[in-house]
């Protein structure tokens, strides 16, 4: 009898060890890495007119170690200097173009041109359309990026039926909004 209740008590001992250490000599396996998302290097807008308007084109951005190159070309404008802005939200939904929200502004500054020291992000100055109605550009902007809080990915490019004045508060009077397009990530 003292061995059968010897050999219980052993067992009773020796059995939560052995489940304990099997538990941690187990082969784990390697916690899988989600891939990182590639890196953005270009982005695309394709500009479409607003109610009442025909005024069509493209608007690309492309990384360059100076900040980001921007290249539009934008047909069937009035001749003359049109207000070219990036705005807050990537909703081109409503006829007028409203949907696009103001202009991208996260760091809160005042309305400016695209040279200024301190403007909103999404101020881009004027585009100029010649006798045809075209208008192309083509600048590299600091302020504008592909991440963080300046990143124009799901914004929309705003472009005016008039020009941009550069200084009044909140967003240049350049009138109407004539064309949108959502700024999305370009095949590379």
């Amino acid at each position: 009898m003292k061995r059968v209740a010897f050999s219980i008590l052993l067992l009773l001992v020796t059995t939560p060890m052995a489940c304990r250490s099997s538990s941690t000599n187990q082969t784990r396996e390697p916690q899988s890495s989600r891939p990182s998302a590639p890196k953005i290097t270009k982005a695309i807008a394709v500009v479409h007119p607003t109610k009442g308007y025909d005024v069509h084109g493209v608007v690309t951005f492309t990384q360059t170690p100076d900040g980001i190159r921007v290249v539009a070309d934008i047909q069937n404008l009035e001749p003359g200097a049109h207000g070219f802005h990036i705005h807050e939200f990537g909703d081109c939904s409503a006829e007028d173009g409203t949907s696009a929200g103001g202009h991208f502004n996260p760091t809160g500054m005042p309305h400016g041109g695209r040279n200024a020291e301190k403007r909103h992000v999404g101020d881009l100055g004027n585009i100029t359309a010649d006798a045809s109605g075209r208008a192309k550009v083509e600048f590299v902007d600091a302020h504008l990026s592909f991440e963080g809080p300046n990143s124009i990915i799901g914004r929309a490019v705003i472009i005016h039926a008039g020009a941009d004045d550069l200084k009044s508060q909140p967003s240049g009077a350049a009138g109407p909004r004539v064309a949108c397009g959502v700024i999305g990530i370009a095949k590379p």
